[in-house]
């Protein structure tokens, strides 16, 4: 089988060997990667990684349709070879890394155990910061181990999904966090499970993104998502913007509303040792090594150029005194779910 995944890339050359390592070790086959205005050097890294056969690189500098950067790229993508042949998609970022629970931790393993199923929803689970300040160049999996609970009540975002899903014409287009386009003759058909092995309702097949609250969806498969990883990183992020309006720089909103420290989770550390060798690998590559070294300096480069603005100097001290977020008890839960219910939209949670 063929496991494509689909990713967007913008001065992210720092941990982009170790995404790739990653999934490589989790199975999956083949890469298609678009890169933005990238400054750091990752969309030469990208060009190195193809020409060693490794993904495949397309550099996606506009001009972007309506729909943004992302939406461009998917469009682009729906039209090439290297998705029409896949067998199972999914679409990532590299702040999001798959675990599977199951077997010998690849997606072969997980395909096995669900082979009913023709979408798999891979439902965050939330990273903090671990406590880590200052930016390092270490493992993402290894450095930031602290995560929400398993049971979360709030907020809707500890909820969404990514999907991996079976390519066999039923949805004819890429989307974010769930393949768009179905087909009106086969959609009737489709089963969705979920990542404990549980059949979704038929609102699954068509709009919805977030799994179920207040239970697990964590049993079989989950996606680790770091979207803050060390305070640094998130000055750079800040000022980088939102994947989406990339004009709105983040502040401590987006950050108290994702950095969950409650629980120590491990268990993506199964497939160190694969992905560790991968990595070693790919920076036995004389060129990979130094673009990699060259994205580290950037960062550093860019912290300290931020920490010269008063926004971004004044941001760095608010996290530092932001105390990790708490996950809310039921009671409380209910309470800001029943706001939430009075504007819901139909691929709103439950």
């Amino acid at each position: 089988m063929r496991f494509l995944a689909v990713l967007t890339v913008r001065n992210e050359g720092a941990f982009l060997l170790e995404w790739l390592a990653h999934h490589r070790a989790c199975g999956f086959t083949d890469f298609l990667v678009f890169s933005n205005d990238c400054q750091d050097g990752t969309d030469t890294m990208l060009d190195r990684l193809q020409d060693i056969g490794l993904l495949t690189h397309v550099r996606n500098d506009g001009p972007y349709d309506k729909g943004g950067i992302q939406f461009t790229a998917y469009k682009q993508a729906d039209a090439m070879q290297i998705v029409k042949q896949a067998d199972w998609i999914a679409t990532l970022d590299v702040d999001e890394f798959v675990n599977v629970h199951v077997g010998d931790r690849t997606l072969p393993a997980l395909i096995d155990r669900l082979e009913w199923a023709d979408a798999i929803t891979l439902t965050w689970r939330l990273f903090g910061c671990n406590g880590q300040a200052r930016y390092h160049d270490r493992p993402v999996t290894q450095t930031f181990t602290k995560a929400a609970p398993v049971v979360m009540y709030w907020p809707w975002r500890s909820a969404m999904f990514k999907t991996l899903y079976r390519n066999d014409g039923t949805y004819a287009k890429l989307g974010v966090h769930r393949p768009r386009s179905p087909d009106a003759d086969r959609i009737t058909r489709v089963r969705w499970a979920d990542g404990e092995g549980r059949e979704l309702d038929e609102k699954f097949r068509t709009t919805r993104i977030f799994s179920n609250y207040g239970r697990p969806n964590y049993g079989l498969v989950q996606l680790n998502h770091y979207p803050l990883g060390s305070m640094e990183s998130y000055i750079l992020k800040a000022a980088r913007g939102r994947a989406v309006h990339s004009d709105h720089m983040l502040g401590v909103d987006y950050w108290v509303e994702r950095n969950f420290n409650q629980e120590e989770d491990v268990t993506i550390q199964h497939l160190a040792p694969g992905m560790s060798a991968e990595l070693e690998g790919l920076k036995a590559d004389p060129q990979l090594q130094d673009l990699h070294e060259a994205a580290v300096r950037w960062r550093h480069a860019q912290f300290e150029e931020l920490m010269k603005q008063e926004p971004y100097r004044a941001l760095f001290g608010r996290l530092l005194m932001t105390p990790p977020t708490r996950a809310l008890p039921l009671n409380e839960a209910r309470f800001l779910v029943g706001y939430a219910n009075l504007g819901r939209r139909a691929d709103a949670p439950g």
